[in-house]
């Protein structure tokens, strides 16, 4: 009996040595400085490749008191800062910057908000809002829908407020980014972000990925000679990673804008990633006359006021230009206690804003 009771003690000795070591281990770590990275690939259940957001990636050690069943690729992790061994697993859901990106209130703007436009309206309907809300027509006639558009065309002609239409005529959850906030500080952050950017749009789905002026990630790719153009070039490839890796997702719709489609990279706008391009022209006659009758709707016009005047003009006016004139010739008639706008208002407006226009003076700053 004691021969046995000796033998069992023998085989827990090499059990009892492993927990004090990792015992040992824990309280090593504590009040150790840890960093944050990234798993990239699980290799057994004791070794794993990582990414640190300050460095490449790394072979390294999962210790033993990790949650195992929760490790995947693409999860965040925390690392010892010395060994980088695997210590713990981030529960964060979600990406601080992405929960900035979600935009909480539905966007106030429909398609009764924008003049002209007809084409572009019907295009995106078909492209964006149908397989959101119907997905049944596209199976029923055998054809896959778009996965996004882009929309390009000269600043100020409607791309922005034509998405913001789609998000107010849908219940999807509607995601911004601009693309410069994609390019981050750090080396893989950029991706990481497009990753997390994408990863919740799938799990807040049916949702719209909005990604304004892509054309600061999405440039045409050439040999670049810094660390930040080659960031940059890793975080376009993760756009086109992620752009593929959604095919089953149809509840997820992407809307690209730019106003420089030449410079983007014709991988980003392959059919397959970008099915649809909607170009935004400049307004012809009738578009610039349904544009001012949207903006000066609420407003109270003197008798003399002839806006024909301002719609048949040579001058080259955009959306923004016409909601710029009329919100400066309504501040002019404010500036001198009139209650109505008079058609002087509107010339001085207009000189005004054509004359910032010129001087390069973004849409927004007229005023």
């Amino acid at each position: 009996m004691e021969e046995e009771f000796v033998a069992n003690q023998e085989r827990l000795k090499p059990q009892e040595e492993k927990a004090e070591e990792d015992r040992s281990k824990v309280d090593d770590l504590r009040g150790s400085p840890m960093s944050v990275g990234n798993l990239e690939e699980l290799i057994d259940e004791n070794h794993a490749i990582v990414s640190s957001s300050v460095g490449p990636e790394y072979y390294v050690g999962i210790l033993s008191f990790v949650d195992k069943d929760q490790l995947e690729p693409g999860c965040a992790i925390l690392m010892h800062n010395k060994v980088l061994s695997v210590v713990g697993l981030l529960q964060d859901e979600v990406d601080p910057m992405v929960s900035v990106m979600k935009v909480e209130k539905t966007p106030l703007e429909s398609y009764a908000d924008i003049g002209g436009l007809d084409a572009q309206i019907q295009e995106i309907k078909e492209a964006v809002e149908l397989p959101l809300t119907h997905p049944e027509l596209y199976e029923d006639i055998g054809i896959k829908p778009p996965k996004g558009v882009i929309l390009y065309g000269e600043p100020g002609t409607g791309k922005t407020l034509l998405a913001k239409a789609v998000a107010n005529s849908t219940s999807a959850t509607f995601l911004r980014v601009v693309g410069s906030e994609l390019i981050q500080k750090y080396l893989g952050d950029g991706p990481k972000l497009v990753r997390e950017l994408f990863r919740v749009a799938d799990d807040l789905s049916p949702s719209i990925v909005f990604i304004d002026e892509i054309d600061a990630v999405g440039t045409k790719r050439y040999d670049a000679h810094s660390g930040g153009e080659r960031e940059i070039q890793r975080t376009m490839l993760e756009l086109l990673n992620q752009l593929d890796g959604f095919d089953s997702r149809g509840d997820v719709k992407v809307i690209l804008a730019t106003n420089r489609i030449e410079s983007l990279d014709p991988a980003l706008l392959r059919p397959g990633r970008i099915d649809r391009k909607i170009e935004f022209p400049l307004p012809d006659i009738k578009t610039r006359r349904r544009i001012f009758q949207i903006h000066t709707l609420r407003m109270t016009l003197a008798d003399d006021v002839n806006l024909e005047e301002f719609v048949m003009t040579k001058d080259e006016f955009s959306g923004a230009d016409i909601k710029a004139i009329c919100t400066e010739a309504g501040l002019l008639a404010l500036r001198e206690r009139r209650m109505k706008v008079t058609h002087a208002d509107f010339k001085k407006a207009k000189e005004k804003v054509m004359f910032k226009k010129k001087e390069g003076v973004p849409e927004g700053l007229y005023m």
